[in-house]
C-alpha cells in the first residue's frame, strides 16, 4: 500500500496543474498527502482491527474512514463523500467515484485468496461507493494488487483486468484527449494501463501522472499495483515518509508488520 501513498503524494501537485509528460521532479516541496492516502490508511487500520475475521470489516472501515477523515478534513474529499464522513447516519450513496479504487490496495495485501480479495474489496467499498461501477473499479484494482503479490506477470494481471474493462488503448492514444475525470470507469482502466506499460515502480507513477486528469488518484491506483508488482525502492519509501505525520506512519507500520511490503 506504500505504493499507493507514494503515487498520491507525487501526483498531488499535478491534480489541478496537469503534466502531459514524464519529465518532472518526483518528490517536491509542493507535494502533500491527500484524501487518497488518508482513506487508504483508514482501510488498512480497519483490516488490522479485524485480525483475520472480517465479519465486521464494513463497520470497522466506516468507523476508521470517519475517524481519520474528521482528523484531516482539508485533504481534498469530494463533496458527497465529505458529507458522508461527517454524518454518522449517512449510508452508501450510489457513488461510482474513483475514491472507491484509490483506497482499496490494502485488501490485496490482506487477502488469502482471490475470493477473499473480492469479498474484502466489497466490504470496504459498498459502505459509500455502492454503485456497480464503484464496486467494479475497487475490485479490479484489488484483484490486480493481489495477483501482483502472488507473482503473476504483467500479461496475467492484464488478462484479469480485462475481465472488468476494455483495455485496447495505449498511453500514447489516451494522453492527448484525456481530461480530468473522477469516475472509476474513466480512471481505473487508464491507471492500470500506466502500470501495464511501465518498466519499473517509478516509471509506472510517471506514466500515470503523464496522462493528466485526476493525477493523484490515477497515480495512487497505479502505484498500489506497481508497488505490489515491482516493490518500492527504499529511497522512494524514505522520501514518502517525510510527508506522513506520526499517526499516519504508525498505521502504515502496523499494517506492514502484519502484511510486509515487497521491497524494490
Amino acid at each position: 500500500m506504500i505504493g499507493a501513498i507514494i503515487g498520491d503524494i507525487v501526483g498531488s501537485r499535478f491534480e489541478w496543474h496537469n503534466r502531459k509528460n514524464k519529465d518532472f521532479k518526483f518528490f517536491h516541496a509542493d507535494c502533500f498527502l491527500t484524501d487518497d492516502s488518508i482513506m487508504t490508511l483508514a482501510v488498512a487500520r480497519a483490516i488490522v482491527d479485524c485480525a483475520g475475521d472480517y465479519a465486521a470489516l464494513s463497520k470497522r472501515a466506516t468507523a476508521w474512514m470517519r475517524r481519520l477523515g474528521r482528523q484531516y478534513p482539508d485533504s481534498g474529499y469530494g463533496g458527497r463523500f465529505y458529507q458522508w464522513l461527517f454524518n454518522d447516519r449517512s449510508g452508501p450513496y450510489n457513488s461510482f467515484g474513483n475514491g472507491a479504487a484509490m483506497r482499496v490496495s490494502p485488501c490485496g495485501f490482506a487477502a488469502r485468496d482471490l475470493a477473499e480479495v473480492k469479498y474484502l474489496s466489497r466490504q470496504v467499498t459498498a459502505v459509500s461507493h455502492n454503485h456497480p461501477e464503484g464496486l467494479k473499479g475497487a475490485e479490479a484494482t484489488a484483484v490486480c494488487v493481489f495477483l501482483a503479490l502472488q507473482g503473476a506477470d504483467i500479461a496475467e494481471i492484464r488478462r484479469a483486468a480485462a475481465e472488468y474493462y476494455v483495455l485496447d488503448l495505449t498511453l500514447d492514444e489516451i494522453r492527448p484527449n484525456y481530461r480530468f475525470n473522477e469516475t472509476c470507469q474513466d480512471s481505473v482502466p487508464q491507471a492500470l494501463t500506466a502500470f501495464f506499460e511501465s518498466a519499473g515502480f517509478e516509471d509506472a507513477i510517471r506514466n500515470a501522472i503523464s496522462l493528466g486528469g485526476d493525477s493523484d488518484t490515477l497515480a495512487a491506483i497505479c502505484g498500489g499495483v506497481a508497488g505490489a508488482y515491482y516493490g518500492v525502492p527504499k529511497a522512494l519509501r524514505a522520501g514518502a515518509l517525510n510527508f506522513l505525520d506520526q499517526q499516519q506512519a504508525a498505521i502504515l507500520n502496523e499494517f506492514e508488520d502484519i502484511y510486509p511490503p515487497k521491497e524494490g
